[in-house]
């Protein structure tokens, strides 16, 4: 398996705003050719940045339009071209939840499904947090929610808190501050 399969052919499906469909024909080491679509993005990815207020996690509840509800996590956004990290996740905190941070460090970077998609997302950690907000680009105001720190796993059992990037998001605070979960009342069977 240590072989990468010879792409025969790479056709363009659909194209939105934000997205490009690829049709991918792919030939296997074993002679066997196959079909795969994937979503390639035309930015350089995006940001989630974990803000940490004293003792506090600063969320946002916002409208998420594949669920079609309103969700509870961390402020995102995608990079500017031209944009790094750093300043794509201190631009985010600003439109977001209205704060600048004096100290934002990269917690780890994900691709959320890489069989089908390309773009990469920086977990940012940001601290020293201070008052000073920017105009975003949001359809309506979000809403920041603040959560206690040491409270932080009970969000894994919040309905709200669903998405798999904030759920690793949390766990990669977690590894960060040396802090486990305590084992579920739920368990498993």
């Amino acid at each position: 398996m240590s072989k990468k399969p010879e792409i025969l052919s790479v056709t363009s499906v659909a194209r939105s705003r934000l997205f490009h469909i690829e049709q991918v024909d792919l030939r296997f080491s074993n002679g066997r050719e196959v079909q795969f679509e994937r979503l390639q993005s035309g930015s350089a990815g995006s940001v989630l940045i974990v803000p940490v207020d004293g003792d506090e996690l600063v969320l946002i509840r916002e409208y998420a339009v594949g669920t079609e509800r309103y969700e509870l996590g961390f402020p995102k956004g995608a990079i500017d071209p031209g944009e790094d990290i750093i300043t794509a996740a201190r631009r985010e905190l600003r439109e977001e939840i209205g704060m600048a941070s004096s100290s934002i460090s990269l917690l780890r970077r994900i691709i959320v499904s890489p069989a089908y998609f390309n773009r990469p997302t920086s977990i940012m950690l940001a601290r020293d947090l201070s008052v000073d907000p920017l105009q975003g680009d949001e359809p309506e105001a979000i809403e920041p929610i603040r959560w206690p720190l040491a409270r932080m796993w009970e969000l894994l059992e919040h309905d709200e808190f669903i998405d798999g990037s904030n759920q690793l998001a949390l766990y990669s605070l977690g590894h960060a501050l040396g802090v486990l979960p305590q084992s579920s009342k739920k368990g498993l069977a």
